[in-house]
């Protein structure tokens, strides 16, 4: 007896010494990755305009070259059918690169800026430098736009990058991981896999940028983290996106074009239509319409829909099916855990619900009855600001009302998520829903640093600002008055 618990005690200990090792090892190769890109910035080997332009191209021809396997990958991690992928993953990316290069030499050149007179004949501008390295952490939603759009930006800007997909969507981070290690050399661009440990000793490094897509929780950890060396951050976090309806309406368009948001990627989005509040005399024409879409748009049984996706893992069936277990449901509600399937569901919710306290992401719509629409301003304003807003209305002075009032990440009226299609506006939150804001040429400046120069003349020396300064104050004051 004896004997076999000596013999048990060691075999557990050289499992436990190999995986210690096996560890060390896995962190080894991330610190190696961190060192070679490290080495390349401080060399001063610059990402110059031709090079930029080629690992652009290298990550639109890998798109294009592993299209099928990532369509394969989204399809088990969120059961996304392929139209969503195509136009909310692939042809996102493709078209947010073909922008950028458009636009990229133009961006690059230095930006010339007034000079006060004062200072004549000098000159000043302003030129866009990258950071140098930047981390990015891709959340599992949108598992492949949501990772290859900032580094897209970050590569326009000239910085070397490492990315960190998200390790729940486990299919899509493998083709991403395959993807970066085949196009790109490891001093440009880095790919990590992993999970909390791996993300943790990430964090832990030191990089000049941190971008990072996922809740406020982890936020936090990440602004925390990056504050030891001062790194600058964007977060893009999320948020209750409230929905208006009030005053003159089409209530069938309303109805098609909320539903049409809402249950894309299964709800899974974080400008998605979180809850809607309308006036109570709308409330039972709308509701009727947005169940007649659900049936129109996903048939009698969404679950036998090739155009509904699928909850990402169990853990946050179970946490999605808490939200309605005491709600008033006025549509769906079906699950079914082994397909990860929760039915496109409406609730009639109150501001008291449990369904309103928590981000929801998922295919849940709580709707709320106001009274008026200062009560339904006050409601959203009393709480954290949304990282996105949507109001439906034809009347200008209840839109204008509510931009007046509510402050939110981004704005689309009488649509849902149009606002993150335009690669000219600039997409980010506010508050607890994250800061900073990218895409096109946004992107290129979010990842550049705004580098100011002076450029003064050695062929005039005015004496106005070398000693004795007696007398020279009142011209001072007359010069910046009328030629400041």
């Amino acid at each position: 007896m004896a004997l076999y618990s000596i013999r048990t005690f060691l075999f557990i200990s050289a499992i436990i010494s190999y995986l210690f090792k096996l560890e060390v090892r896995m962190f080894d190769s991330i610190e190696a990755l961190i060192k070679t890109q490290r080495e390349h910035i401080l060399s001063g080997l610059h990402i110059d305009y031709k090079k930029r332009i080629e690992l652009l191209d290298k990550t639109s021809e890998a798109i294009s070259k592993y299209e099928k396997d990532i369509l394969d990958a989204l399809s088990k991690d969120l059961g996304k059918p392929s139209y969503e992928s195509q136009i909310s993953e692939i042809l996102f990316v493709q078209n947010e690169i073909r922008h950028i290069k458009k636009g990229l030499k133009k961006w690059m050149k230095k930006e010339k800026v007034k000079t006060p007179l004062l200072h004549f004949p000098a000159k000043s501008y302003i030129q866009s430098e990258a950071y140098g390295s930047v981390l990015i952490i891709a959340p599992w939603n949108y598992p492949f736009q949501l990772l290859f759009s900032p580094l897209v930006g970050a590569i326009a800007a000239g910085n070397r990058v490492i990315a960190k997909p998200s390790e729940i969507s486990s299919h899509t981070s493998e083709i991403i991981a395959k993807i970066i290690s085949e196009s790109f050399e490891s001093e440009y661009i880095g790919c990590v896999t992993g999970g909390v440990e791996e993300t943790t000793y990430l964090l832990d490094q030191k990089f000049d940028y941190i971008f990072y897509t996922g809740n406020g929780v982890v936020g936090r950890i990440v602004m925390e983290k990056a504050s030891k060396n001062l790194t600058p951050v964007t977060l893009e976090l999320g948020g209750k996106s409230p929905t208006f309806v009030f005053g003159d309406n089409d209530l069938d368009l309303v109805a098609k074009r909320i539903i049409s948001g809402k249950f894309f990627n299964a709800g899974q989005t974080c400008i998605a239509p979180d809850y809607i509040l309308v006036q109570e005399d709308k409330y039972e024409s709308l509701v009727d319409n947005l169940r007649k879409y659900i049936l129109k748009f996903y048939g009698k049984d969404p679950k036998k829909s090739k155009d509904y996706g699928r909850v990402i893992n169990s853990r946050h069936l179970e946490r999605l099916k808490s939200y309605i277990e005491s709600e008033d449901i006025l549509c769906g509600g079906e699950v079914d855990e082994q397909e990860r399937y929760l039915a496109p569901t409406l609730v009639g919710a109150s501001g008291s619900s449990s369904v309103m306290r928590e981000e929801i992401f998922g295919p849940i719509l709580p709707i709320v009855k106001m009274t008026n629409l200062k009560s339904a301003i006050d409601f959203v304003i009393e709480r954290d600001k949304p990282l996105a807003m949507y109001i439906f209305s034809r009347d200008e002075k209840i839109v204008n009302s509510i931009l007046k009032r509510v402050s939110a990440g981004g704005v689309t009226i009488n649509d849902t998520l149009m606002h993150i299609t335009n690669d000219k506006l600039p997409f980010g939150g506010v508050g607890e829903s994250g800061m900073g804001g990218y895409h096109g040429k946004s992107s290129f400046d979010l990842f550049s640093h705004k580098k100011s120069i002076f450029r003064a003349s050695t062929r005039i020396d005015p004496p106005l600002k070398y000693p004795p300064y007696f007398g020279k104050l009142k011209i001072v004051r007359w010069l910046l008055r009328f030629f400041g």
